[in-house]
């Protein structure tokens, strides 16, 4: 009887990648650098659905709908908090929302496959926003950024979506997922160029980074500490850089 050849090593990678797209971002729309948000009859659905009661929700807070939106995700606590500016440029908290499903535990991606959801500095620009997603709605995080590629991590269609499904991803639920999408939107339509979306182990505390000084990953989690500190600090996201492959904060004036 003929025996099978084993398959090679690198045809297994290549599957595990296309699994990997197909699960996080399988009918891609979207293509970075377009101006605007693509639609579907399906986005602005919801987003017709949901602009009326958080445009409510927002003016009891004093904010606006179309205003500068900043996203921060932790992974323990899993929960992405969603920032509006007010009228003076201060970002302050709207809502939160769990994290319905992210794979991995804590520390950054490292490689295609490890089953890991990123940590770091991302910026979500309206081509990275694919409203015809099989998970619902997605937006693409851009991962790898300069700091990812200098320190040689590699990764393809690293999303936040709906449908509460993850191999890699930031899975959100369905209702979540619209209320963040038409927050964006809508500051995309009124000239914010991109979102920030800074993610993070867990609050960087000085207490939590104590408690995990002997993790592997603790020498990077204190580069990503001061963004987090100099946001709670001002209410303003800092300028995040990547100099000689090191992040480089800088607090907003």
């Amino acid at each position: 009887m003929k025996r099978k050849r084993p398959i090679a090593a690198w045809k297994l990678v290549a599957v595990f990648g296309a699994a990997m797209a197909f699960l996080c971002l399988p009918a891609v729309l979207a293509v970075a650098g377009v101006d605007d948000v693509r639609e579907t009859p399906r986005s602005r659905a919801v987003v017709e659905a949901q602009t009326a009661s958080l445009r409510g929700a927002l003016a009891e807070e004093g904010l606006r709908l179309g205003a500068p939106v900043y996203l921060r995700l932790t992974k323990e606590p899993a929960e992405l908090t969603a920032y509006v500016a007010n009228a003076e440029g201060v970002y302050e908290p709207f809502r939160s929302w769990p994290v319905c499903a992210f794979s991995g535990e804590l520390g950054p991606k490292q490689a295609e496959g490890d089953m890991q959801a990123p940590e770091g500095f991302y910026s979500v620009a309206p081509g990275q926003m694919n409203a015809a997603s099989d998970y619902h709605l997605a937006f693409n995080l851009g991962f790898p950024n300069a700091y990812d590629r200098a320190q040689g991590r590699t990764g393809s269609y690293l999303m936040v979506h709906g449908d509460c499904v993850s191999i890699g991803c930031y899975a959100m639920t369905d209702d979540a997922i619209e209320e963040i999408w038409t927050l964006m939107q809508a500051a995309m339509e009124e000239g914010q160029r991109s979102v920030p979306v800074h993610i993070f182990p867990f609050p960087m505390t000085a207490a939590n980074l104590q408690r995990h000084a002997g993790d592997p990953n603790a020498a990077f989690w204190r580069s990503l500490a001061p963004a987090w500190e100099a946001f709670e600090d001002t209410g303003h996201v800092p300028a995040v850089r990547v100099s000689d492959g090191d992040y480089q904060i800088v607090p907003a004036s």
